[in-house]
């Protein structure tokens, strides 16, 4: 049964009105893989098989996107999209267009504050405020009990979980596992403006992350340094790997781990390919680091 499409905030409330049981919305902004089937089934999961309610959004947001990024050419593959959400039992989609999000150009916005000024925010300044914003309106208009989103966005998952918790939003955030193709890279919307050859070079990240991981045990300097071997030499391949970042974070406020660290960590990796820019993090336990 393909799922009821609302595109006006008059539609989307009647869906509301209508849901059953606990809902669930998924946020997206469209162009949906595999990755975003896995947060879709989550959210059915969270929700209720039987008794819950799945929203999926669709809306490529242009507040989280800065001058010379790839709004214009971001996939909008509405149809396509519809489909994997029919597919996957989605009760409705919401398919706004840019005059129902932001009917006037808004002057009061969510500010991401300091966190949001870290690692991704250095080279995207003003995304994690534009990311928040839209959040924070989807959970104003949806009004859903909970929201599913992925691990790979990391940075992005711990900011929304501190907005909720700062701002008193009555919605339960659930991170899923990032979901990856078979030969590691992480899933993407974005893979797909990558050639055979920048994709091959794009594999670095995942294979970063993997170096990084083994050394676990060595403490933080030992992470960094396997990850970063692998980072320089994609450095030196054609096409050439753009490294944006590699830090190892705390979770929970991703500020940079300098020294000693005992408890969970993120090591974080970004980094451009052509004009492709990709993200993708893992989650470790450094070790006590080891004397020389």
């Amino acid at each position: 049964m393909p799922p009821v499409i609302a595109r006006t905030r008059e539609e989307l409330a009647a869906v509301r009105s209508g849901a059953r049981g606990a809902l669930a919305l998924v946020p997206t902004m469209g162009a949906l893989h595999e990755g975003h089937r896995s947060l879709i089934r989550r959210a059915r999961a969270e929700a209720g098989a039987e008794t819950g309610t799945v929203v999926v959004s669709v809306f490529v947001n242009p507040l989280q996107f800065g001058p010379g990024e790839d709004f214009d050419r971001y996939p909008r593959t509405l149809a396509a999209d519809l489909a994997v959400c029919a597919e996957e039992g989605v009760d409705a989609v919401f398919a706004p267009g840019r005059e129902v999000m932001y009917p006037a150009e808004p002057e009061v916005t969510v500010r991401a504050g300091t966190m949001g000024e870290r690692v991704e925010g250095v080279t995207r300044p003003g995304h994690f405020d534009g990311m928040l914003t839209v959040v924070l309106k989807l959970f104003n208009l949806v009004r859903p009990d909970l929201a599913v989103f992925g691990e790979k966005d990391a940075q992005q998952l711990a900011m929304i979980r501190r907005m909720v918790a700062d701002l008193d939003v009555p919605v339960r955030i659930v991170g899923a596992p990032t979901v990856r193709e078979p030969d590691g890279l992480a899933l993407s919307s974005r893979n797909r403006y990558l050639s055979a050859a920048e994709r091959a070079t794009a594999l670095a990240l995942s294979r970063a992350l993997r170096a990084g991981a083994d050394a676990a045990a060595d403490g933080p300097a030992a992470i960094l340094a396997a990850a970063r071997g692998v980072l320089d030499a994609a450095a030196a391949a054609e096409p050439p790997l753009a490294p944006d970042y590699l830090v190892l974070v705390d979770p929970v406020t991703f500020t940079e781990i300098t020294g000693p660290h005992e408890g969970p960590a993120v090591l974080a990796v970004a980094g451009r390919v052509g004009a492709t820019h990709l993200i993708d993090n893992v989650h470790l336990q450094p070790g006590p680091a080891k004397e020389h």
